[in-house]
């Protein structure tokens, strides 16, 4: 019997006939035919009950459509290489490894607009035995698998290129094996998607496009289209000076569709979101219900997507010394599980904007294209197969907001992150202060963030000497500050000089547009002025730079702490902690020692903790080899080791240094950063935890000196807000882009043209991620395998994997915590 009825309406004869028939098998073939596994859609086999209660909820809840080989009832699983290869067979209403490249194949075609001659020759190449009378692979499934080795594991070109050579001698004489890298690239490469060539004015003005496609040089600057000739002025025609390479995200979402398995995952903040109050999506967050309540008839088509882009700029080159920066474009899909949204497999890379320079604030010119498809996708739509409900449907999709570190903030936004004025959420009345002697701008005064009444309110002497009134100004909407921006008269075109007019030597600059360089371009989306938050605040580059500042403050380390003379000397100007002013003693001056100061015992008390500490394997890096036992300090911390430090180790190892209201202050940030990184948002709590960062920011302002006070320290009293508005930070932090990033890194194999490799590389991964979800008993590049199977297999023990339902898990876990002797102490 065939399954189309897994598909039918639950009210029709055919539904009935096929539980029927589904229930008369599993009776048959089930290893225990009175509790079997119940595939309806809320157990999804997790549980096991009697056939009639299975046959309650399949009338009840329906079937799981993506079951469609029934091996938790009985069913075999056809393994490739299990007898000859021939077309259109299937044994036990499972398909062939070669039928499934075929609809592989199919799929692939439909989608692309590569010659159909050329798919001709992959069909071939599906049929055709890797070797003569091998029944288990084929050409095609053998270069698949083998890519899917080269993307996963990182192996050059040049490896797989010598692997190839070396499989060809060792197969039988008339073997179909490439004799090259490239030669087999060229098989695949038609299954991934295209990419376009935009060539771009070398001085980020246009790009030649619409109107401007014919042009030979800029008409904004004169520069010539083409590129020169090294020691001349003569051009090379035909070879573009610069180049964006845009890979169009309209085709790669419709992909994602035509897979059954991404279809029916594609609606999970629809179907299978846990609705509680908590907040574990951002589909429960009021920035996603905005949408909803403001444009129903989107909301109303689960599939359509909700995006989240970001961009940084990457050193392509191994080498530290190379100021080479490209900048890629990635776009994520907020729609699926909150363990699938940032994973690789799930990351679009959109735009590789060329280097050798950042486009800085005139990121504007290349999103252009981009833009484009997000507004066809907004207004107009794009026609989608949805291959897990076997039906088409009108695709939209809408960009929630950006992911970027403080300075691409800047760009994107075009607002002004420097200065007096460097909060884009508190804009004019952004609490700053000019040092004179540091020459920098501190951000201090965050007692106006509190509540009214607050008693610190009315210090003086703990703070900068004057008592503080004003409240925090309110953040402004899209719509007020498009209005706002409509009345600015902005200065047009490039400024060739990046000098800036001071008034008064305290470093504002003299613009008449304030803080705003340009109305962004991303307003051109009609939704965009709606949002609640369209652009984040990136919680990994904040918590660095606190830890940053906190661990050089307090190991004191020269250069690099934001103690010294010139902060010494910016409290005697302000009149403030007379105790810690320099004091000149013959020809030297003295510095007191401050209460945040760790003496060189405190130093190795400090040190030692930490290099003693054991983690998991996995949870982070060695901690004892970033500390120097011999010169007391810590070094070679990346961002995860301070992720790992303010949220586990730093609170713990100053508990026997430092005094007690330095200690405090400290465990108290430490713990702010813990609960703010939570998976799960207790929504009523989140009012708490504002408070508790403006009492820490102000005991910290009663601690430590002014100049220890920049943009990012300030930025954290603002990161509750984005919580509250738009769900978990793990969703919306730089992590998994940085990862991936590097991935992108590892992708250049020609210095000389790194963009080009790894548009190059991209494309054939996509290829090989969209072959291998056709195969069988291959994992996918992009996906997350269990970090402990190898692990247990190396015991030489034999692990058997079955399914418990949620009761049983809950039981031995509890018995565990009951038997254990290192838990009691815990339990008592």
């Amino acid at each position: 019997m065939d399954r189309d009825w897994m598909s039918a309406n639950k009210l029709t004869v055919k539904y009935r006939e096929g539980v029927d028939f589904f229930l008369e098998f599993s009776a048959k073939n089930a290893d225990n035919p009175d509790l079997v596994h119940c595939p309806c859609l809320k157990c999804g086999n997790m549980e096991r009950m009697k056939i009639a209660q299975i046959r309650e909820h399949l009338f009840k809840n329906g079937i799981d459509r993506s079951y469609k080989v029934w091996y938790h009832h009985g069913e075999k699983i056809r393994r490739s290489g299990e007898g000859p290869f021939r077309k259109d067979k299937i044994v036990n209403n499972v398909e062939y490894e070669d039928d499934h490249i075929a609809e592989m194949i199919n799929k692939a075609e439909f989608e692309s607009q590569v010659r159909p001659e050329t798919f001709q020759t992959m069909l071939e190449d599906a049929e055709k035995s890797i070797y003569p009378n091998c029944t288990r692979f084929t050409k095609l499934s053998t270069l698949i698998r083998l890519y899917n080795l080269k993307a996963k594991h990182g192996r050059s070109d040049k490896s797989l290129t010598e692997l190839l050579a070396f499989l060809g001698e060792l197969l039988p004489e008339g073997n179909e094996v490439p004799l090259s890298f490239y030669e087999a690239k060229k098989t695949l490469c038609s299954l991934g998607l295209q990419y376009e060539k935009i060539h771009a004015c070398p001085n980020d003005f246009i790009l030649y496009r619409k109107r401007f496609v014919d042009e030979v040089s800029c008409p904004m600057c004169g520069e010539s289209r083409w590129q020169k000739k090294k020691n001349s002025n003569e051009v090379k025609k035909g070879v573009p000076a610069k180049v964006l390479w845009y890979l169009p995200p309209i085709p790669r979402l419709v992909r994602f569709f035509r897979n059954a398995d991404h279809a029916k995952n594609l609606t999970w903040h629809a179907s299978d979101r846990v609705k509680d109050g908590m907040m574990r999506h951002p589909a429960d967050s009021p920035a996603w219900k905005t949408i909803d309540a403001r444009w129903p008839d989107f909301t109303n088509e689960p599939r359509n997507i909700r995006l989240g882009l970001s961009a940084d700029g990457i050193n392509p080159h191994t080498s530290l010394s190379s100021k080479y920066s490209c900048w890629p474009i990635l776009l994520v899909i907020y729609n699926l599980a909150p363990w699938l949204v940032m994973k690789r497999k799930f990351t679009m890379l959109t735009l590789m904007i060329s280097g050798p320079s950042q486009p800085g604030n005139d990121i504007d010119v290349y999103l252009a294209p981009l833009i484009d498809d997000l507004s066809k996708l907004w207004y107009d739509g794009v026609n989608a197969y949805d291959a897990y409900r076997n039906e088409a449907f009108n695709l939209r999709a809408m960009l929630l907001w950006t992911i970027n570190d403080f300075p691409a903030f800047g760009n994107l936004s075009r607002y002004s992150v420097k200065g007096h004025n460097a909060c884009p959420i508190c804009e004019e009345k952004t609490c700053s202060r000019y040092l004179t002697h540091s020459r920098k701008i501190c951000y201090i005064g965050h007692r106006k963030f509190l509540p009214p009444e607050h008693v610190f309110r009315t210090w003086k002497k703990a703070f900068d000497g004057k008592q503080e009134f004003e409240m925090p100004p309110p953040p402004l909407s899209g719509r007020q500050l498009v209005e706002k921006m409509n009345k600015i008269q902005f200065n047009l075109g490039k400024r060739k000089s990046k000098s800036k007019k001071r008034k008064g030597g305290k470093g504002v600059t003299n613009e008449p547009q304030g803080p705003w360089k340009k109305k962004s371009i991303f307003f051109e989306l009609e939704y965009w002025e709606h949002l609640v938050l369209r652009h984040n605040l990136d919680v990994m580059h904040i918590e660095k730079n606190v830890s940053d500042s906190l661990i050089n403050t307090l190991f004191n380390i020269p250069g690099r702490s934001k103690d010294g003379i010139k902060s010494r000397l910016d409290l005697k100007e302000m009149g403030i902690r007379g105790n810690l002013h320099p004091e000149i003693i013959g020809k030297r001056t003295f510095l007191p020692p401050a209460c945040y100061a760790l003496t060189k015992e405190e130093k190795r008390s400090f040190c030692t903790s930490l290099s003693h500490v054991k983690v998991p394997k996995g949870y982070s890096s060695n901690i004892s080899n970033l500390v120097d036992m011999d010169k007391l300090i810590l070094s070679r911390l990346k961002s995860h080791d301070h992720h790992i430090l303010m949220q586990h180790t730093l609170s713990v190892s100053i508990r026997s240094v430092l005094p007690k209201k330095v200690r405090y202050a400290i465990t108290r940030l430490c713990l702010f950063f813990k609960s703010l990184c939570c998976k799960v948002v207790d929504v009523s709590k989140l009012e708490n935890l504002r408070l508790e960062i403006v009492e820490v920011l102000c005991y910290l302002e009663q601690l430590f000196p002014p100049s220890f006070f920049d943009i990012m320290i300030h930025l954290t009293v603002h990161l509750v807000r984005e919580v509250k508005m738009c769900g978990p930070v793990y969703l919306r932090w730089m992590y998994p882009m940085e990862r991936y990033m590097k991935i992108l890194k590892g992708y250049v194999r020609n210095r000389s043209r790194p963009e080009g490799s790894i548009v190059e590389s991209y494309i054939v991964e996509e290829a090989v991620e969209f072959c291998s979800d056709f195969l069988s008993n291959v994992a996918t590049v992009g996906s997350c395998l269990p970090r402990f199977d190898n692990e247990i297999s190396k015991g030489g023990r034999d692990v058997s994997v079955c399914d418990v339902s949620r009761a049983d898990r809950e039981e031995a876990h509890r018995l565990v915590l009951q038997n254990v002797d290192e838990v009691q102490p815990y339990i008592e």
